[in-house]
């Protein structure tokens, strides 16, 4: 994943005042902390960042007055009910450093006849290198039949990636479509149809 770079500004008044403020001018209240630093309290572009974010796990490189620290979205604060952003918490990361996040699944492929596929798990716990975070796991479901599980540890992992999720964790489950409701149905459409007759000859 590449870098998304993004330039900061030091921010030196706090409060839900002055974070309105902010939030007034586009831009995002934000602190990035970690590695034994202090912690530094920024304002970041709205739009841009909204977009950014967009992604999962973006690696985002933050310039602050010339100087740029890789980092990573570790809380997205966001507004119930408009889509605001309110408050971001950024953990520093450094090359070559792994880091533990969660990937999303993405599942690709037409299972066979008659079969309902079940995501369990949206995402899958990884240790990876900050710098080649995956986008997503991809599991193929073509053509398996009904009563195919796929759990985690099943899974194929991306070069230098470490599985963190349990191996036994079910990933995809695969069930076959239920008989037993177009019975139900034809039950429901015979005793309306029963009710009418009934009715009409009254």
């Amino acid at each position: 994943m590449s870098e998304i770079k993004l330039a900061a500004e030091r921010r030196t008044s706090f409060g839900k005042g002055a974070a309105r403020k902010v939030r007034r001018d586009n831009k995002i209240p934000a602190v990035l902390y970690g590695h034994g630093t202090d912690p530094v309290h920024i304002t970041l572009p709205a739009h841009e960042t909204a977009l950014a974010l967009k992604a999962a796990n973006a690696l985002l490189s933050i310039d602050i007055q010339g100087t740029s620290q890789l980092a990573l979205a570790k809380d997205v604060q966001r507004d119930p009910i408009r889509p605001i952003i309110e408050h971001i918490d950024l953990v520093i990361v450094r090359r070559g450093e792994k880091v533990t996040v969660d990937v999303p699944v993405h599942v690709e492929g037409d299972a066979g006849p008659d079969t309902i596929v079940n995501i369990e798990q949206n995402t899958i716990e990884l240790l990876v290198e900050a710098t080649n975070i995956p986008v997503a796991i991809v599991v193929s479901v073509e053509d398996l039949a009904a009563g195919t599980q796929i759990k985690a540890g099943e899974l194929t992992m991306p070069e230098g990636a470490v599985l963190v999720t349990d191996e036994d964790a079910l990933v995809v489950n695969i069930t076959g479509l239920s008989a037993e409701e177009p019975e139900a149905e034809l039950e429901v459409s015979e005793a309306d149809s029963a009710e009418a007759a009934a009715t009409e000859s009254e």
